[in-house]
């Protein structure tokens, strides 16, 4: 039951809840509110320890504590500002203190949004970011999760856009400061961090492999990949940063999730909140994920693009996920956070 819970207070909080599901809940709650006779009122120090005793019981992992840092009244609800480690949420608690929301949607913003969202096209590519900040030789660093559904969508759009540019870019696969897909996900970075470490030449190779089918070792057999070097600097990496240590110990989680702390530094600089975050030549910057935009967004960072900027390529937004497959209406503010 604990895990059930648990996982509506992630931050994967909405994208794991399907419509059907929000419409049952409404009609749960429209039958309470309906029918239940309403208890005592209780104040907002009341609200605060209990609603912290539940979360902390129920929600968090492990060696990870909530903290309520402050209690208002909203529409007729306690509102409750939630520090979960890894972020501060909003959510609700009635005001006798026995239905607890993890989180409200606003209608009025989501619709706000989705009418001002710009329209993209396909024949342009869709919606190209744009960098300010030049360079001869742009910098262009990729954070993901390994198994994150977004990060392996966009590491799939921007690969062929690697091979158009070449060494014309400076480009560097990192990763996200913790990890939402358990003991798989911390393995595979550290696999992908020491095959761009030790290997450089065989990433991509790796990549488009892995991509399609998630078999990491299938993909080293195949791409020809010095295993006993590989599995050195896995055994290294995972021992300087104490990546399967921490877990194992609960310790550095951020919120429900354990750390990955390799490329902590990084992280902290660009307060990287999420799986994918493209940041070049030092900015974050949002782009469509199909290999056009990724091509337009990364040669807006050139002092002087080269005719390699010029390539025609696919402007069909890969699926998110594994496989090869294609999206349409493919959202480029998705992303596992």
């Amino acid at each position: 039951m604990k895990k059930i819970i648990r996982s509506m207070f992630t931050r994967e909080k909405f994208t794991r809840i399907t419509l059907p599901i929000l419409l049952v809940i409404a009609l749960v709650l429209i039958g309470f509110f309906s029918f239940h006779k309403p208890s005592k009122n209780i104040d907002e120090n009341q609200a605060k320890e209990i609603t912290e005793k539940f979360i902390n019981d129920f929600l968090m992992q492990s060696g990870s504590k909530a903290t309520i840092k402050e209690v208002t009244e909203e529409y007729g609800l306690y509102k409750l500002k939630v520090d979960i480690v890894s972020d501060v949420v909003d959510s609700y608690l009635t005001r006798d203190g026995k239905l607890f929301f993890p989180q409200a949607l606003d209608i009025d913003k989501i619709n706000s949004a989705k009418e001002t969202a710009p329209e993209t096209s396909a024949a342009t590519g869709g919606q190209a970011g744009q960098v300010t900040v030049k360079n001869d030789k742009p910098v262009v660093e990729l954070f993901v999760m390994s198994y994150c559904p977004y990060g392996t969508q966009i590491e799939k759009g921007i690969l062929p856009v690697l091979e158009a540019l070449g060494n014309k870019i400076d480009f560097e696969l990192k990763f996200c400061n913790y990890a939402m897909h358990g003991d798989k996900e911390l393995a595979e970075n550290l696999n992908q961090y020491c095959i761009q470490k030790e290997q450089p030449d065989k990433l991509s190779a790796y990549l488009k492999c892995f991509l399609e089918n998630s078999d990491a070792s299938a993909c080293v057999k195949s791409v020809k990949i010095n295993a006993n070097k590989l599995n050195a600097c896995v055994s290294s990496t995972d021992k300087q940063y104490k990546v399967t240590e921490n877990a194992k110990n609960n310790v550095g989680y951020q919120g429900s999730y354990p750390g990955f702390n390799v490329d902590k530094a990084t992280n902290d600089k660009y307060n990287v909140g999420g799986s994918p975050t493209l940041v070049i030549n030092g900015q974050d910057i949002s782009s469509d994920r199909d290999p056009a935009s990724l091509l337009k967004t990364i040669c807006s960072a050139f002092n002087n693009q080269p005719k390699e900027c010029e390539t025609v390529l696919s402007s069909a937004s890969p699926s998110a996920g594994f496989g090869s497959g294609t999206a349409t209406n493919a959202s480029a503010a998705a992303g596992c956070q």
